[in-house]
This record gives structure tokens, C-alpha cells and sequence, in this order.
């Protein structure tokens, strides 16, 4: 019996192939397309027509003064009123001296600040949400009516935005981290918006209820608070102070009409019943962080307006961080919903939707760009005194406080004599100056045939007080009008004395 001793010879082995490397959509270069895209999309749409054909409303042309007075006089005017703006009225000053009193220094930097917020709406989609959603965020934002109205303006309120979604953001990338650098940043932020503007504060209280509901560690509890209370005592010495000076916002009327803001805010919380990819490792969901955003401090400051109106949707600007966040969560549903069930009707009814959507923005987004996209117009409130007085002509406001409407540009009235006024806003460290007592104003009307008045809106001076109850008594006693000029939120009136 034989033994086969041969080797038997190997099987053949068939080596499968590694399998496909799934190629993410987005990779780091990618990143910077969804930071930089939205900033530079805001920053195109910012800058077209930002000279508003070469116009300031009133409240720019307050900053536009003050900003041109020196630091202790601007320190000095906040003492009597506007404390609440003095810091950036301070920062437009250093700009001016840097680059030149003008429109585009004025505004530019409102420009700047809402770019960068757009890019944090950006990262804040991406971490949260992934690339996709971070970048349909980030182009959404810059689209928005109040972000492309307020980008153009001399005002506070885009720098409190940007400042607001930074701080978000530091927030966010901060929870599960101890390090005591991101909550000094994300409390330094914080503070700087909220000194800015004091209503930036109720964002703190969205991003405690963010961090409530998505059940973060003690430790991080810990850390949020400590850091809000901090920026709570920062902020307390401002806000009693500015509490002296609450006359100042006796113009806010109740019941509160924002149809604007409020149809944006819905759309945007519609979108967050849309499903949100949750990315792994991230403890908080999109949509726990933007409602809180667009909800609570809307709804805190409509509460306290129930006592004393103060609601005014451009103090809670930065709540359209949060509704951007929602819209780009709900636009990127859509296309899941396309890909998951790949019926062409999905994809034709969003075109539809997003070319309505676009066409029913142009006529909005060519009325910003306007003087007349504004309450009131400065710039045509001084044309209109050049073209209707005469050299040695009187002059009147009234009320009083639109004086500020012609600082900005003295040559308006150079030729005319002001009748009211006993100090000028510079050395009495006001917005408008101080009038003479109603008796002495009152006869110095009578040395004049022609007197040039500068009316507010309707209802907007007091009869109680002395001085304008003296002017409109005396004007209307002695005084006819002979022409009236209209401009957008005021009247030009020529009065000419009765003989």
C-alpha cells in the first residue's frame, strides 16, 4: 500500500478588492467654502447700494455727530442720554479719526460685522448639522429683509448680531471642554454684545435653556453659569444708569406691530419640525439651540412691554442667527427627501418654491437701498431748509429733539437763525441742544416775517412742555403758512408774519 506523499498544490486564493472609499462631499477645503461663501455673499449684498443715495436717516445721523465730538464729550453727552450707545458711538469715533468722517465710514463697519455673523451662522450649521446645512445657512442669513436692512445701517444693531452668533458659537464648541478659555471667550463676547446693546443679554437666557434641554454635564452647567453671572455683574452698572434715561425710549408705541419679523420668525420655526442629521459627538441638536434664540428673547421682552413698551424687532436682530439655522435645517430635509425618495416632483416643486421665494425678495431688497426704506430722512430734511429759506430767516423745530437731524450737516442752516436755541448740542452735551425759556423765545418769534419750521411726525412734541407750547401758540397767532414742503417723516413749513 502506497503512501501519496505529494504536496497538494495551493488553492487559489481570490483577493477582493478593498472597498470604495466613500468620498465625502465636503473635505476641509470644503470647510472654507461654507465659512467663506455666506461672508462673502453678505458682503456683496452689504455693499450694493450701502450709500442709500447718499442719505442718513435720524438715529444715523445721531451717531453721526456724537461720533465727531470728542471721547470726553461723548462721556459726557451719555450722562444726559443715549448711555445705552455711548460705547459704540466711542468706537465709531476712533474709526472717524482713522479714516474720515462719511457714509461708508459710518457704515462699513455694520457691513463687516453682519458678514461675519453670517459666517458663524456657517460654522454653527456645520458643527451642528453638517456642511450642507452650514452652508445653506450661512447663504439664507444674508437673504433675510432685517439682516440686509440693518448690514446698511450707522447703528449698533449688526455688531450686537455678529457678536451675539460668535458668542454661540464659542458656546457650542465649548460644552463637553473645561477649558476656562473658551467660556473667557464665549463671556467676553457676551458682555462686549450685551454692553453694545443691553438687550443682547436675553440671548443668555436661550443659550441656558439650550443647555437645560440637551442635558449637558454639571460641570458644564456649572461653567455657564458662572460665566453668565459674570457678564450679569459686568453689565448691572450700565443698566442702572441707563435707567435714568428711559424718557428716551417713551416713543415706542404698544400694541407692537412687527408683521416683518414675525412672518420670518414663523417661517423659521416651521423648519424645525423638520428632521436634523444629528453628527455624533455633539451633545446639542440644532434645533434646541435656535428656537430657543427666536423664541425667548422675543417673548421676554414682549412680556416686560405689557408693563412698558419696549419691543422693537431690531433689539433681538441677532434672533435671525437662530432662523437662519432653522431655514438652512429645513431646506436640507428637502433634498434628503429628494434622494430618499427620488420623485422628480420633490425636486421641481423646490425650484418652484425657491425662484418665488427670490422674485418675492427683489422688490424688498431693492427698497432697502432707498432713503425711503427708512421712517424718516435727515438728508432730505436739510435739502428741502436750503431750498425753502432765505438768508436772515428764522428757524424752528418742532419738537425740539429733531435739531439732531441738521447737526450732521451744519451748512443746511447756516443761513438761517435759530430761534430756540440757548446752547448748542455740543456745549450742553445733549443730542439737541437746550432751548430758551418759552417767554424769550416767544418774543424773539415776533422780530421775524419769515420763520422756517421743521414739524415731526404728527403727535410727536409734547404741548405740556412750555417751549412748544409756545411756539405753536405764537405761530399760530401771528403766523400763516404759506408753503409746505413734504419729505419722508417730516413737514417744511414757511410761516410768514401777519399784517
Amino acid at each position: 500500500m502506497s503512501v501519496d506523499t505529494r504536496v497538494p498544490a495551493p488553492a487559489e486564493t481570490t483577493v477582493s478588492p478593498p472597498p470604495p472609499v466613500r468620498r465625502q462631499p465636503f473635505r476641509r477645503r470644503s470647510r472654507t467654502v461654507v465659512v467663506l461663501a455666506p461672508f462673502l455673499v453678505t458682503l456683496t449684498l452689504g455693499l450694493w447700494g450701502v450709500r442709500r443715495e447718499n442719505t442718513l436717516w435720524g438715529d444715523e445721523a445721531v451717531t453721526y455727530a456724537l461720533a465727531q465730538r470728542d471721547l470726553s464729550q461723548i462721556w459726557q453727552t451719555a450722562q444726559h442720554i443715549d448711555l445705552v450707545h455711548a460705547l459704540h458711538y466711542a468706537l465709531m469715533h476712533v474709526l472717524f479719526d482713522l479714516f474720515g468722517p462719511g457714509l461708508l465710514t459710518l457704515r462699513l463697519p455694520s457691513v463687516l460685522a453682519m458678514a461675519a455673523a453670517a459666517s458663524a451662522v456657517a460654522l454653527l450649521g456645520l458643527r451642528l448639522a453638517g456642511p450642507r446645512v452650514g452652508l445653506l445657512a450661512g447663504l439664507v442669513f444674508p437673504l433675510l429683509p432685517h439682516v440686509q436692512k440693518y448690514a446698511q445701517e450707522g447703528r449698533s444693531y449688526a455688531l450686537v448680531c455678529a457678536l451675539v452668533a460668535w458668542a454661540t458659537y464659542a458656546l457650542v464648541t465649548g460644552v463637553g471642554r473645561s477649558a476656562r478659555g473658551r467660556w473667557a471667550v464665549y463671556g467676553g463676547t457676551m458682555l462686549l454684545a450685551s454692553l453694545l446693546h443691553e438687550f443682547a443679554v436675553l440671548a443668555l437666557v436661550a443659550h441656558g435653556v439650550t443647555l437645560l434641554v440637551s442635558r449637558v454635564p454639571r460641570p458644564v452647567l456649572r461653567a455657564w453659569a458662572a460665566t453668565a453671572a459674570a457678564v450679569v455683574t459686568g453689565l448691572v452698572p450700565l443698566v442702572l444708569r441707563s435707567a435714568a434715561q428711559a424718557e428716551q425710549v417713551a416713543w415706542i408705541a404698544t400694541p407692537v406691530r412687527f408683521p416683518g419679523f414675525a412672518l420670518v420668525a414663523v417661517l423659521g420655526l416651521v423648519c424645525a419640525f423638520a428632521p436634523v442629521e444629528r453628527r455624533r459627538g455633539r451633545p446639542v441638536r440644532l434645533p434646541v439651540l435656535a428656537v430657543p434664540l427666536v423664541v425667548l428673547p422675543c417673548l421676554l421682552l414682549l412680556a416686560v412691554s405689557l408693563v412698558k413698551p419696549l419691543f422693537v424687532d431690531r433689539y433681538v436682530l441677532y434672533s435671525h442667527v437662530g432662523i437662519a439655522l432653522l431655514m438652512g435645517a429645513g431646506l436640507d430635509y428637502v433634498r434628503r427627501l429628494r434622494r430618499s425618495y427620488g420623485t422628480p416632483w420633490i425636486t421641481v416643486g423646490v425650484a418652484v418654491a425657491a425662484v418665488a421665494v427670490l422674485a418675492a425678495l427683489v422688490p424688498t431688497t431693492l427698497e432697502l437701498r432707498t432713503p425711503a426704506s427708512r421712517t424718516n430722512d435727515a438728508t432730505a430734511v436739510g435739502a428741502a431748509l436750503r431750498e425753502t429759506g432765505r438768508p436772515g430767516d428764522g428757524l424752528l423745530y418742532l419738537p425740539a429733539q429733531h435739531r439732531y437731524w441738521t447737526e450732521p450737516n451744519p451748512r443746511d442752516t447756516r443761513a438761517l437763525t435759530d430761534l430756540a436755541l440757548a446752547e448748542s448740542p455740543v456745549a450742553s452735551h445733549t443730542l439737541a441742544g437746550t432751548e430758551l425759556p418759552a417767554p424769550v423765545m416767544a418774543a424773539r418769534m415776533l422780530r421775524f416775517d419769515r420763520i422756517v419750521v421743521v414739524h415731526g411726525r404728527a403727535g410727536a412734541h409734547l404741548m405740556g412742555n412750555p417751549q412748544e407750547q409756545a411756539k405753536t401758540l405764537t405761530l399760530r397767532r401771528h403766523f400763516r403758512a404759506r408753503a409746505t414742503t413734504h419729505v419722508n417723516g417730516a413737514r417744511i413749513v414757511l410761516y410768514v408774519r401777519d399784517r
